[in-house]
């Protein structure tokens, strides 16, 4: 039987999602949230735009200084955060930002109107690959502010378990723009359609396959590993039939891409602690929590293998963790295979 959501809109769709929320919980809603979804959908349009004429509009390469994690920054990079941050900025929903590009926290002050959530996000997650046509995205999280009301947001508004997210996404732009998100019950993905502007619900209440077939790691920094995680990795690449093993590698190295292909394929991907990086490269508040709530919600787990990503109390914004997210068993034979370690 065909479903009858495929094909709405956006907007629709969250107020459907709207509707729901109140008969579960009884609580009204004022539209807030589903404005600020709408929002972020503005912002990905206009990146997703930029990036399809990257190549002729002169903004490839990198535009001279490096972000807080050490790193050049892109020119795309740039763009993509301060679109965000002025859409946002703009909205009336948001009180506090956090973004991968800037060292402190972005508050909405007047002449704006603070809202009542607190945003952090990558503005363009896997931007070295620009220049070579490899899918990258934005990832997004959603708290709702716990400071005063009518004030800008402070850093503790941002600083919170990944459990409490009101919401998480991304948006990826490949062969096509998509818009993945969830508000903790089910996770849908929109595609963008061109010709109207519009993102079409093309994926509803998308589920994590159980079949695990896929690996994404990689083995390029597989010697400065922990034998828990080498011996994990062997186990699922065998083919002496032992539990989860045969698996594929597929590892595109845009965590974004790496993570959009196993939620739709099946498959776990890992970036694990290691002797060269400690606890890795990836940030907890605007890469890790916000995927790590989209794949419970679409039924897997995400680990840094020896506690769940959506468990940790946050103590820096730009905190690194090691991530193990994806298919729940591979997750956990993971988490068994170093928990001597």
């Amino acid at each position: 039987m065909a479903n009858s959501q495929i094909g709405k809109t956006l907007t629709h769709k969250i107020q459907l999602e709207e509707r729901e929320h109140k008969k579960r919980t009884g609580e009204e809603t004022t539209g807030d949230f589903s404005e600020l979804l709408n929002q972020l959908a503005v912002a990905g349009k206009i990146i997703s735009a930029e990036v399809n004429m990257a190549g002729l509009a002169d903004i490839l390469g990198v535009a001279g200084r490096t972000n807080i994690q050490g790193e050049e920054v892109m020119k795309l990079d740039l763009f993509s955060n301060r679109t965000i941050i002025e859409i946002l900025r703009r909205s009336g929903n948001v009180a506090i930002m956090a973004s991968e590009e800037d060292d402190t926290s972005v508050g909405v002050e007047a002449p704006h109107v603070p809202g009542e959530y607190a945003v952090a996000f990558d503005p363009l997650d896997g931007s070295s690959n620009i220049d070579v046509n490899v899918s990258i995205g934005t990832i997004f999280s959603i708290h709702r502010r716990r400071s005063d009301a009518g004030s800008t947001g402070n850093d503790s508004d941002l600083l919170r378990r990944g459990s409490e997210l009101a919401g998480a996404g991304y948006i990826i732009y490949g062969s096509s723009t998509m818009l993945v998100y969830t508000t903790g019950h089910g996770v849908h993905g929109f595609t963008l359609d061109p010709s109207i502007g519009e993102f079409l619900l093309s994926h509803d209440n998308i589920r994590i396959p159980e079949k695990c077939g896929t690996y994404s790691a990689n083995e390029g920094n597989s010697g400065s590993w922990s034998d828990g995680t080498r011996a994990f990795v062997d186990q699922v690449k065998g083919k002496g039939g032992e539990e989860l093993s045969g698996m594929k590698s597929r590892y595109i190295g845009s965590l974004v891409a790496d993570f959009h292909r196993n939620l739709l394929k099946g498959g776990v991907f890992l970036y694990p602690a290691d002797r060269e990086t400690g606890n890795g490269k990836l940030r907890l508040l605007y890469e890790a929590a916000p995927l790590a709530f989209i794949a419970k919600a679409a039924g897997g787990y995400a680990s840094t293998g020896k506690e769940a990503i959506l468990d940790i109390d946050p103590e820096d914004l730009h905190q690194r963790v090691p991530l193990i997210i994806g298919n729940t068993d591979a997750v956990k034979a993971y988490e068994k295979a170093v928990s001597g370690e």
